[in-house]
């Protein structure tokens, strides 16, 4: 025997294993892809038979997407914002609603969808009081405008120019005085403020004198004119008849502070203003 034989005999073993764990491999990856497309089909024909698995798999795919796409932009997701904002389809409101919420979204150019939201809330909070909703709406339109961050020189704030620094207890269940920038907690506040002024005062019309601040003074300047003609309007547009955008209707644009037509809210002082 010479000295290469056992090289040679090496080398036919060498080439034997590795051809044999090619074999094996290749046995292994095509049984594999084989046990791939079983669990694929066996996936398509379940989720065929079970929409509500293949619902969850699109949402998770999606939610999935976005926070691939939210990364990318380098922003912080919150998960509870949507729970947060102040929005509604208006669509999803019942007719009544829906017409007050698209003519309101049109004449004071604001969006629908938050206005439909405080619609809504407006509906429930006033049925609840006894205070029917279209007066609780004409109150935010002289008010602010629906403008949940107007603010009166001497303090009056949010949809309802509530007076915050008077009211502030009236806050407390919604975390604190800031609440009175949050559309729903200043609507529900106003509304309770309004309610008392009304049974205390004994007619809606008087009680909008003290809304305004008024109730020691002879007139209110012609305020509550301007609600219950505004809210004459908004009955009118419920029941689905057609109202003009451009009716005269006497309601504060300013951005930020109401303004003049005499006495409106921003001519409020605490000393006028009777707390409950």
């Amino acid at each position: 025997m010479t000295a290469s034989a056992p090289l040679a005999a090496l080398g036919r073993g060498l080439k034997t294993f590795l051809g044999d764990v090619a074999e094996g491999l290749f046995e292994i990856t095509h049984n594999g892809l084989a046990l791939v497309g079983i669990v694929v089909v066996v996936s398509v024909a379940l989720l065929g038979t079970r929409p509500d698995l293949r619902q969850q798999g699109e949402q998770r795919l999606a939610e999935w997407l976005s926070a691939r796409q939210v990364a990318a932009l380098g922003i912080t997701p919150e998960p509870t914002a949507i729970e947060r904002a102040t929005a509604a389809n208006p669509k999803d409101l019942p007719r009544e609603q829906a017409n007050v919420a698209l003519w309101i979204s049109k004449k004071y150019r604001v969006a629908p969808e938050p206005v439909s939201a405080l619609v809504a809330e407006a509906y429930e909070i006033g049925g609840a009081n006894r205070v029917e909703p279209t007066l609780v709406l004409a109150v935010m339109a002289i008010e602010s405008s629906f403008n949940p961050f107007a603010q009166s020189p001497v303090g009056a704030q949010g949809l309802m120019q509530v007076m915050t620094h008077i009211h502030t207890d009236k806050y407390q269940h919604f975390g604190g005085q800031y609440a009175a920038f949050d559309p729903k907690s200043n609507l529900r506040v106003g509304v309770k403020i309004l309610k008392e002024y009304i049974t205390r005062a004994g007619s809606v019309e008087a009680g909008l004198k003290w809304y305004v601040g008024a109730a020691n003074l002879a007139s209110d300047g012609g305020y509550a004119a301007k609600v219950l003609g505004e809210h004459a309007r908004l009955n009118q547009v419920a029941r689905g008849k057609s109202v003009s955008l451009n009716d005269n209707t006497p309601a504060l644009r300013a951005a930020t502070v109401p303004s003049e037509p005499a006495a409106p809210s921003s001519d409020r002082t605490p000393v006028k203003v009777a707390t409950l």
